[in-house]
């Protein structure tokens, strides 16, 4: 569910087989990692789980594919985080 000029929609599953369907808000690389920020298509505002997701880019096991992957360091998670926010912001001002 995408077009040139909407919002990308991507479907991921996790370890478990649990799948998650996510809206692409923005994409950095940073010291050649690739981040990319979603939030979750079925978002409620009131839940107090409500936010924005970040996943980190890495190969899986053989190289062969590009995964999506939990952030497990706290100080990354918040450096990216605070650099997705200013974008964010960034262009809601433009």
């Amino acid at each position: 569910m995408s077009d040139e000029f909407g919002s990308d929609f991507f479907t991921i599953t996790d370890e478990e087989g649990n799948e998650f369907e996510l809206e692409h808000l923005d994409t950095v690389e940073i010291n050649g990692e690739i981040y990319m920020a979603f939030l979750p298509a079925d978002i409620d505002e009131d839940d107090d789980d409500f936010g924005v997701v970040i996943l980190k880019v890495e190969e899986d096991e053989d190289g062969d594919e590009d995964i999506l992957a939990c952030i497990n360091d706290e100080d990354e998670l918040n450096e990216i985080y605070d650099l997705f926010m200013q974008r964010l912001s960034d262009s809601e001002q433009d």
